[in-house]
């Protein structure tokens, strides 16, 4: 969990003096703040009357919802929050932001650009930066629950972290959009691009956790088996591999994931192997 660096405690301390709330629920609100692009929050503690959401220019909601006394000293603290976190340079995300709690106490965010750089009043969080550098800054990010994703464009690259994984896909010439995960064991995470819906398992997968992948590994808990995935045999392979490999290649037809054509053409490939 980040945590703040002497100088943000300082400024904690100079909120809570100022606003009337403890220590405890303005480091709160500070990081519901932050995680809301300094432009909103989502929170939950007693002093707010509970769960409650705020929003840059006046929209708020708390769970004592008729205490306008309480409404305007949570949004006089959020606002003073927002516009210190806005003057620390590089802090916040830039490109278009979104967060949203889920029913079930789930919890998404998702942003265009770079993400959030460092800052004088937090100690930096070695899981900001989650991706392999080599990938750069991306031009997105996202989170679901226990699911991250980082998108870059330019490297044609879709970083995805979990289960303490971390999957690198080929994205294509997919321009990759929004990002959602259907929830319970084995479901698709979902990305949409130019050509509509894109599931994750049918992009090609090419690291995991930084070693490149030349067979077939099990996919993140949370995605489908990936199709790219039946290993070819070298020229001249053992004929068992060969037949093996067909045979898994007409279980993929079967299921819709690769054409007929592309079904004959690998056959017809892997036969004049033999």
């Amino acid at each position: 969990m980040q945590q703040l660096t002497p100088q943000g405690q300082a400024i904690v301390n100079d909120l809570a003096a100022r606003h009337g709330f403890s220590t405890d629920a303005v480091t709160h609100m500070m990081f519901a703040v932050l995680n809301g692009n300094g432009s909103q929050a989502q929170f939950s503690h007693g002093e707010f009357g509970g769960s409650g959401q705020w929003m840059l220019g006046g929209m708020i909601m708390l769970g004592d919802m008729f205490n306008n006394y309480l409404k305007g000293r949570v949004d006089s603290l959020c606002s003073e929050i927002s516009n210190i976190l806005a003057n620390q340079p590089g802090l916040l995300r830039s490109g278009s932001f979104q967060s949203q709690s889920q029913s079930g106490g789930g919890y998404q965010h998702q942003a265009n650009g770079a993400g959030m750089g460092a800052s004088s009043l937090f100690v930096p969080d070695p899981e900001d930066n989650w991706w392999p550098q080599d990938l750069g800054s991306p031009n997105a990010t996202g989170a679901q629950n226990n699911v991250r994703y980082a998108y870059f464009a330019n490297a044609r690259r879709l970083a995805v972290k979990t289960g303490g994984e971390v999957w690198v896909y080929d994205t294509l010439d997919h321009n990759i959009g929004g990002f959602s995960q259907q929830q319970g064991y084995g479901s698709d995470i979902v990305f949409g691009s130019q050509y509509g819906t894109v599931i994750l398992s049918s992009l090609p997968l090419v690291s995991r956790n930084g070693l490149h992948v030349n067979q077939p590994v099990s996919p993140p808990p949370s995605a489908a088996p990936a199709p790219a995935a039946a290993p070819m045999p070298a020229a001249g392979g053992n004929s068992d591999d060969i037949f093996a490999t067909i045979e898994r290649l007409a279980d993929l037809q079967s299921k819709g994931v690769i054409s007929a054509e592309e079904f004959a053409t690998k056959k017809s490939e892997l036969l004049s192997r033999l």
